[in-house]
């Protein structure tokens, strides 16, 4: 997911929409962020500059985070040279990952001077550094002295010398004769590798992509055959075609079809196929926004609930040893009608035994054969209190396992509630679904009542949904959404779906007493298949019926029902219907 150099082009073209605009506002969010405001004709235009490592970057942004009350050096020293400044020039070097902002200022004597502002995007090296008209430093959001790196120091008042550049193919005008001659030289080596060492900002999807179409969905290694030669610069001119004309770029990013982000280009991607889902934007900057929005979205979000994580996952171990016990236990009760039997057979005999004796030998009634049989016998006991000893451990077997199978019954239920609940805090969406969990926990006495926690959230309402034919679709966000959504929520001609034998949401197909059409109902069964734990797999089973036949046993814990009268539905998840179908009032 790295920006490359091809992809920062297509953002440099974008940024330049704003030379001649003045600099307005410059915060600093976070420690590896800044945001520049420009006065544009349009309107205000915030810039972006990220140099976090898993997310270097610098677009154009419609986001507008909370600031520090206390701006930080760095930010401080940017308002200082560069407030009211005007942008004159964004220069790239080929397809380098370096662009150099040319912004004309006035120094403290008013005169005017031409800084620039260096963006290196290199992943744990990137970097934002203010350099004066004579080529030296000001200062940088990292510096790097000589205990990081021995071969580039980036400190104030040194001279700003550029990271080396390789010697590599430039997209934007190699010609096929360089091409031919520069893999040429190549030794044996895998596609990928090979051509992200011949050519200058091409990432490893794009990588990809070229072998796709090169191979013909075949995995290649340099050298190639002739006619691989062909389709390769076939391929790679249809991407220097869409870098020199911005109207052939397809701005893509990919989803798993469980909503995972995967990757980012300027290009169409074909190489996953069907596996994955794609969705397309206008522009490179609103597909870095929406990617990195959504991205960090899911990680604060894991981050917010990794404690409520590992507490079910606890729970849940605890709960499955305890049952196990149990069950090893039941099957120590088997030996209990043994026990009757031996109480019966020294009852039949009492009068052959004598107190004393340790061992019994008696015909066994039981057996069509009766054979002689050996019952061990306690010396300190007559023959009725052995015979009794034997009836009570029969007694107290019967009531151990009733006991048992009670016990094993609730964990198990216990086991499927704390799987349900883990299920759905997978799905959160917000804060309010993670502190609708706990309240939820709270009530079951999983987790004690914080009494300092305040007013507790409004609940979130149910996911809404719209049919292709026009049908609300309601989907619920926890267990106890669930019980709202079926028992209070649905009329009785709705349609309720769940997936079959998997945890997951219910999903309720409001009907208005018409019979909705079977595009529709695939529709929410495949929804009801998204959001469930079968998320990730295919051909997942839906049982639906008519809300009316679905019930609540008495006792059960939230979101447990039991229905009727159902059908089965074979259907695949798709996160790309669920974004289509939403309706924004569903939260």
């Amino acid at each position: 997911m790295a920006l490359d150099g091809a992809f920062l082009f297509c953002i440099r073209q974008e940024i330049e929409t704003l030379i001649g605009s003045r600099i307005d506002k410059i915060y600093q969010p976070a420690r590896d962020e800044l945001i520049l405001s420009f006065r544009a004709k349009g309107g205000a235009k915030r810039v972006l500059f990220s140099v976090s490592a898993d997310a270097a970057r610098v677009h154009i942004t419609e986001t507008n985070p909370e600031n520090p009350a206390q701006p930080p050096m760095f930010c401080m020293l940017l308002r200082k040279h560069l407030s009211g400044g005007k942008l004159e020039a964004v220069e790239q070097d080929g397809l380098e990952r370096i662009l150099r902002f040319r912004i004309r200022c006035s120094n403290e004597m008013g005169d005017s001077i031409l800084l620039t502002l260096v963006v290196e995007i290199m992943g744990r090296f990137s970097n934002v550094i203010l350099v004066n008209e004579h080529g030296r430093i000001i200062d940088s959001l990292r510096r790097v002295d000589e205990e990081i790196s021995r071969v580039r120091l980036v400190l104030p008042a040194m001279e700003y010398t550029a990271p080396p550049r390789e010697d590599r193919i430039c997209m934007l005008n190699c010609t096929d004769d360089e091409i031919r001659r520069k893999i040429a030289e190549l030794p044996q080596m895998s596609f990928t590798k090979a051509v992200i060492r011949l050519f200058e900002g091409v990432s490893p999807v794009v990588a990809r992509e070229w072998e796709f179409y090169t191979g013909r969905g075949e995995e290649l290694t340099f050298p190639l055959t002739a006619e691989q030669t062909e389709r390769f610069l076939f391929t790679v001119h249809q991407t220097q075609t869409a870098l020199q004309h911005p109207d052939q770029r397809k701005y893509t990013v990919l989803r798993t079809k469980e909503g995972r982000l995967k990757e980012f280009s300027y290009l169409h991607i074909a190489q996953y196929g069907t596996l994955m889902v794609t969705a397309a934007y206008l522009s490179a900057s609103t597909l870095l926004d929406a990617f990195y929005a959504q991205r960090d979205h899911y990680a604060r979000m894991h981050q917010r609930a990794n404690d409520l994580f590992r507490f079910l996952v606890n729970l849940s171990e605890r709960t499955a040893k305890r049952v196990a016990n149990q069950k090893e236990e039941l099957l120590s009760c088997d030996s209990m009608e043994t026990d009757r039997r031996r109480g019966d057979l020294i009852s039949a005999n009492l009068y052959r035994i004598t107190r004393g004796d340790s061992v019994a030998r008696v015909e066994d009634f039981y057996d069509e054969a009766c054979p002689v049989t050996e019952i061990l016998l306690d010396v300190r006991l007559t023959p009725a209190q052995n015979a009794q000893a034997y009836y009570k451990k029969y007694r107290k077997a019967c009531t151990a396992k009733k006991k048992l199978t009670e016990l094993i019954a609730a964990g198990e239920q216990e086991q499927q509630y704390i799987d349900s609940v883990f299920d759905a805090l997978t799905r959160a969406e917000c804060e309010s679904d993670i502190a609708q969990l706990r309240i939820e926990l709270t009530e079951q006495g999983y987790l004690r009542e914080n009494r300092k926690a305040g007013k507790p959230p409004k609940p979130m309402q149910p996911l809404h949904f719209r049919s292709s034919d026009g049908f609300d679709i309601y989907v619920g966000r926890n267990n106890k959404q669930n019980d709202q959504l079926t028992l209070k929520f649905a009329a009785k001609s709705d349609i309720w779906l769940h997936t079959q034998l998997v945890h997951g949401a219910h999903v309720i197909l409001c009907t208005d007493g018409q019979e909705p059409p079977d595009r529709t109902v695939t529709e929410a069964a495949i929804l009801a298949a998204y959001y469930s734990k079968g998320r990730e797999s295919a051909q997942v089973k839906v049982d639906y019926c008519p809300a009316r036949f679905v019930k609540k046993p008495g006792g059960a814990r939230p979101g447990m029902v039991i229905y009727t009268n159902y059908q089965t539905a074979f259907v695949d998840p798709d996160a790309a219907l669920a974004e289509t179908l939403r309706v924004a009032d569903g939260g």
